[in-house]
């Protein structure tokens, strides 16, 4: 039994199979530009070919990899016109300081997860150092993390 569809022509839910992606993240893609409106059949079904099949799977990448949408649409932008290497760069560069402040900013928020629960007594006390911390007014002044029970200060 044929399909009626040329060879490599796919209709969206076998692209999203294809693609182990959403078949509403193809839509999406196609909304916002990312990727082409596809031919449709005489019954009007969307075909997708391998284009797609490649765009879509570079868009997924790019999003594992942590690009935006404008890093993507931007990279494609510089695929599509056959622009160098150098702008690929560039631009990578660029998203790569951005994952390393991220990194940055990730262990410091384990630094202070981690020196929070230490302060914890871990008892049936309503005090609680963890809700005292999160309770902290963010922005005017950096949270002090609560001495642990029965802990002495220096003084």
């Amino acid at each position: 039994m044929t399909s009626g569809l040329n060879q490599g022509d796919l209709r969206r839910g076998e692209l999203a199979r294809e693609a182990d992606c959403n078949l509403e993240t193809i839509r999406y893609y196609e909304t916002i530009g990312l990727i082409p409106h596809p031919p449709r059949s005489e019954g009007r079904h969307r075909l997708y070919g391998r284009a797609h099949i490649n765009r879509l799977r570079f868009i997924l990448r790019g999003r594992e990899l942590g690009f935006s949408i404008d890093e993507i649409r931007a990279l494609l932008a510089i695929e599509d016109s056959g622009g160098a290497c150098s702008d690929v760069y560039a631009l990578t560069t660029q998203h790569l300081v951005q994952v390393k402040r991220k990194i940055a900013d990730l262990r410091r928020l384990e630094r202070i997860l981690a020196s929070t629960a230490a302060a914890c007594a871990r008892d049936a006390s309503p005090e609680c150092p963890i809700i005292e911390a999160l309770s902290a007014r963010m922005g005017t002044q950096k949270p002090t993390m609560p001495r642990r029970r029965g802990a002495r200060s220096r003084q």
